[in-house]
């Protein structure tokens, strides 16, 4: 089998540490199995997705060497969504609903106050036609729905987490289309995965519950399910999550003067035990292995990305950075200064 991965950002700002390792965890695996990396941009949400963010991604991953063999948008396949939505529809796992915002809430409050689980009650299943036509003429257009289905656990052998097993009755049944017929994110993916022929998807462990609503999406489809590994999310160097690295993208780290090889270096092997060396990419590629990442939370320093740039540096022949230099820098220049240098700007 041919190992297809994605990267699939939105292109509603810019890339974050997060993100990047997550792209390079997916362009390794695929490269260390001879298969395709693919880039898909998630931008379905018209309102907030810029084509200046779809540029600033597609040269982020430039910048780091993390070329994508194919791109696709969500923004043009409409047609594919549509037709299987109505599959799913005709099937009864898709249904309507015709709560508010407000409504929903209102349960919410409600069952957390009767200490039940704030999960949506299938209210809307219980409709008739006529009762759906009658709310529609009152100018009430319903969002959608996927009906879980309650009978057996969900489960899956995840490459990073191992076992895992999920409960659909303690679930909401998720929306997939808004009222004004926008897509939400759940829906779309399943069926790009489906149809780009995606086998493998590596994304972080706050995406486990989507998981488990998609591999029942999976399922209704027809579908074999790609392998899933969710990786531990990154933390500060105070050991816990942080907002800062919500904020630190290429841009910090090229105005840092860090070098693509050390950050790959050190995204690579965080959540491993292997040691954080000044690998290359034929080196990295060779070494991967997605068994190797643990769940314990990765702790993303700047100070140890600093001293690996240093390393990096120190080994780069002056063909490298032979542009970055001052004019009239030769060679054996650059060999004088080069064990003294943090940084090639430095």
């Amino acid at each position: 089998m041919t190992i297809v991965t994605r990267f699939a950002p939105s292109p509603t700002g810019h890339l974050h540490v997060g993100n990047i390792r997550t792209a390079l965890v997916n362009w390794l695996w695929a490269r260390a199995r001879g298969g395709r990396f693919l880039l898909r941009l998630d931008d379905t949400d018209a309102e907030r997705s810029e084509e200046r963010f779809a540029a600033s991604i597609r040269a982020d991953l430039a910048w780091l060497g993390l070329h994508p063999d194919e791109e696709h948008r969500q923004s043009a396949r409409g047609a594919a969504y549509e037709a299987r939505f109505a599959a799913l529809v005709a099937a009864g796992r898709v249904y309507p609903a015709y709560e508010s915002q407000q409504e929903l809430e209102l349960k919410r409050k409600v069952q957390l106050g009767r200490g039940l689980p704030p999960i949506y009650d299938r209210a809307a299943l219980a409709l008739t036609a006529a009762d759906r036509a009658r709310i529609e003429a009152e100018g009430v257009r319903p969002h959608w729905r996927f009906r879980l289905d309650h009978d057996a656990a969900i489960g899956w052998d995840d490459a990073v987490r191992g076992p895992q097993s999920l409960d659909p009755a303690t679930m909401s049944d998720p929306v997939v289309r808004r009222a004004d017929g926008g897509w939400l994110y759940m829906l779309p993916s399943a069926i790009d995965d489906i149809d780009l022929g995606v086998t493998h998807v590596v994304r972080g462990e706050d995406h486990v519950s989507n998981t488990a609503l998609q591999l029942q999406m999976f399922a209704a489809m027809d579908a074999a399910p790609p392998a899933f590994a969710h990786l531990a999310l990154l933390t500060g160097a105070e050991g816990k999550l942080s907002k800062r690295l919500g904020s630190l993208g290429v841009e910090h780290f090229r105005e840092q003067g860090i070098e693509p090889a050390a950050l790959l270096a050190l995204l690579a092997r965080l959540g491993t035990s292997d040691p954080v060396e000044p690998l290359d990419e034929a080196a990295l590629v060779a070494g991967f292995a997605i068994e190797r990442f643990g769940r314990a939370p990765a702790r993303f320093d700047e100070a140890e990305l600093a001293q690996l740039n240093a390393r990096i540096v120190h080994q780069l022949p002056f063909d490298a950075v032979a542009d970055r230099l001052p004019a009239g820098m030769d060679a054996a220049g650059w060999a004088a200064v080069r064990p003294n240098l943090h940084t090639v700007a430095e």
